[in-house]
């Protein structure tokens, strides 16, 4: 468990909390937001130790375990899985151990040890490494390669994988998705909503947050209060408790017509029919999640010039990519035919290092074409903002002096009434840039994108480091903007909320894609399915050349062995599924008893002692339950790895 009670805590000359209480059960998976600024970081390095409470006691449950992703990486000469194996120190103790007895020739001591890395899961464990780091976007080659081979992106996603292998009751992370592309999230997703402990997790993509998260605790006004449910939930009931504020009732009102006008003049504009409902949808529910967002200090627009041509922007039988360092061309995609219309709506889709930023850096100009045609219209007006922008601006000077280069001609006050709809309010627009955070350099860089008035948006993974209320902000911004919005994102919420249809980038190429995202969930899995079945024939095959097995004899052998393992397997592969579908479901009955041991009543109430107790006696049962078919998922997944392994080498 964890509790804080009645904390104060200040950082510098600021108050981050003020008498503030939390109590959180073990194993719920709690989401932490706020405004950048109001002190969620500063709560985990509270429970880590790394500082404390200027008032009041914070308390953890003894014995506990705690992974936390650090938020900076060395860079290393170690191979990645290595520096993710390491992250088990244990393990690695273990394993030091193990030498030193080999070395001493002491066998009781080795038999001791060998045990202990069996407990461990240490013999699975290189296995286990290379999972997560293939699950965030590494491939099987990369595994070697040393940690300063990568960039301080993908370096951020190797010790998110070393966080996630670490041996832990209670995993803080934040801000994990920050580096990832849609397909490495997806795969995060899916291992955080299987994690067994306690998760603590900071976020500001909605969507993740309501996929992986019970609870959310909302930082605000220097207490933190926690609400039951993931974040769609957090928003309606947020939504509910500011209706019946007097004072903010007009506010709402007036917000909640502002969004339903808009509502019904964009429900018009959709086109393709899966996409098209999914972001009507998404509009229909945008009046209720306005209420919720009703006090951010975020409200802007993006205006869009006041000309424009048809067609925008042409892409002729393109042949997009670079060149190597010898000026040898490296292509990415090839016969790239688009048109692009005012008013289109696109999200681009696509695996990591597809070439979703090569497209849109080539629609830019800013890559030239290997060949083919790049025709843009006569008033095109390209507005685009990529992770690069931020480190182009001007760190010496002000947001002001920033768009008044841009405009000298625009005058004092029109200049600040633009910069304060970005949350630069009075002084804030002459503060230096070499002092913000992030967060404030990307909503300065949106800004400087929005002041240029474009007909076309290009816009890569633009919600890193922005928090919910400025996200929400720009969501509706882009909803209403009039011009031509081309998105890469990670963020869903935004996704749907603002394009029309997606484009696919795979394969070397750019195609429609005729679905929403669930259709391109489906589609991603079916692909990776088929790269493990292509994966696994290339080895066979490769391994019948080497034996010379070219001829129709041994062909037929491997087909007949083929057969014969899938035979041997299909027993195990039954075991093994059928104790998956018992962890999960065991574990949401588990989830629903442990919402129901949250209600802090339950022990306060005398008349509830008798619910209690058969409430902590069933979480008991299920626990136990659990962890037996856990163990029976194990034993099977082990025995058809041994199995496959062993039926490897006889071939």
């Amino acid at each position: 468990m964890i509790a804080l009670r009645q904390v104060a805590l200040q950082r510098g000359t600021q108050p981050l909390l003020d008498a503030a209480d939390l109590t959180l059960h073990d194993g719920v998976k709690t989401g932490i937001i706020g405004a950048n600024g109001t002190g969620k970081s500063s709560l985990f390095k509270l429970l880590l130790g790394e500082i404390g409470p200027d008032r009041g006691d914070v308390e953890l449950s003894g014995g506990q375990r705690i992974a936390h992703m650090a938020q900076e990486v060395e860079s290393l000469e170690r191979a990645i899985i290595d520096y993710v194996l390491d992250g088990d120190q244990a393990l690695r103790e273990a394993e030091t151990a193990l030498e030193q007895a080999r070395d001493n020739h002491d066998a009781h001591r080795e038999a001791e040890l060998h045990g202990l890395i069996e407990t461990l899961d240490g013999y699975r464990a290189r296995s286990r490494a290379a999972q997560l780091l293939v699950g965030l976007g590494f491939v099987q080659a990369d595994l070697t390669r040393p940690l300063s081979d990568f960039s301080g992106g993908w370096r951020m996603r190797v010790n998110l994988a070393r966080t996630l292998f670490m041996p832990s009751d209670l995993l803080l992370l934040d801000e994990p998705t920050n580096h990832l592309d849609l397909d490495a999230l997806l795969w995060l997703e899916q291992w955080l909503t299987r994690y067994p402990g306690t998760l603590l997790l900071i976020s500001h993509d909605r969507d993740f947050l309501d996929a992986v998260c019970d609870h959310i605790v909302h930082v605000h006004q220097r207490q933190l209060t926690l609400y039951r449910g993931n974040y769609s939930r957090f928003e309606r009931t947020r939504a509910e408790k500011l209706a019946l504020q007097q004072a903010e009732a007009a506010k709402q009102q007036a917000r909640r017509e502002e969004i339903e006008r808009f509502v019904a003049r964009f429900k018009a504009q959709a086109t393709k029919a899966r996409q098209a409902q999914s972001r009507i949808k998404m509009l229909e529910r945008m009046g209720t999640i306005a209420v919720a967002h009703v006090d951010s200090p975020f409200h802007f627009t993006l205006p869009t010039s006041d000309k424009t041509s048809h067609p925008l922007l042409v892409l002729d039988n393109a042949r997009l990519g670079y060149h190597n360092d010898t000026g040898e061309p490296r292509p990415q995609l090839e016969n790239v035919k688009l048109t692009l219309l005012p008013g289109q709506r696109i999200g681009l889709l696509g695996p990591n290092g597809a070439g979703k930023s090569t497209l849109i850096k080539s629609l830019t100009g800013d890559l030239a074409l290997l060949d083919g045609k790049r025709v843009p219209g006569e008033h095109l007006r390209i507005g685009y903002f990529a992770q690069h922008q931020l480190e182009s601006l001007d760190l010496t000077t002000t947001p002001f002096v920033h768009v008044q280069r841009l405009s000298p001609a625009a005058s004092d006050q029109e200049i600040r009434n633009f910069l304060g709809g970005f949350g630069f309010y009075g002084d804030d627009a002459f503060g230096q840039v070499a002092t913000f955070s992030g967060g404030e350099k990307a909503r300065l860089a949106l800004a400087l994108v929005a002041w240029l008035k474009p007909n076309l948006l290009l816009l890569d993974e633009p919600t890193n480091h922005l928090d919910l209320e400025m996200r929400e902000a720009l969501t509706e911004a882009l909803a209403s903007f009039e011009g031509t919005v081309i998105l890469v994102s990670h963020d869903r919420h935004l996704l749907r909320a603002t394009v029309d249809e997606f484009w696919r980038v795979a394969d070397h190429r750019v195609e429609p894609f005729d679905g929403d995202l669930e259709d391109y969930r489906a589609w991603l899995k079916a692909r990776l399915e088929s790269e493990r079945r292509e994966n696994r024939s290339e080895k066979a095959e490769r391994q019948s050349r080497q034996e010379g097995g070219d001829n129709r004899d041994t062909r037929k052998a491997a087909r007949r062995a083929a057969a014969e393992l899938r035979e041997k397997l299909r027993p195990l592969k039954r075991e093994r599924d059928k104790a998956e579908r018992e962890m999960e479901k065991t574990q949401q009955a588990l989830a629903e008893v442990e919402e129901r041991l949250a209600d802090a009543e339950l022990y306060t109430d005398p008349a509830r002692k008798e619910e209690m107790t058969r409430e902590l006696g069933r979480q008991g049962e299920l626990k136990t339950r659990l962890e037996a078919v856990e163990q029976q998922w194990l034993a099977a997944e082990e025995a058809l790895e041994t199995m496959q392994a062993e039926e490897s080498q006889e071939q």
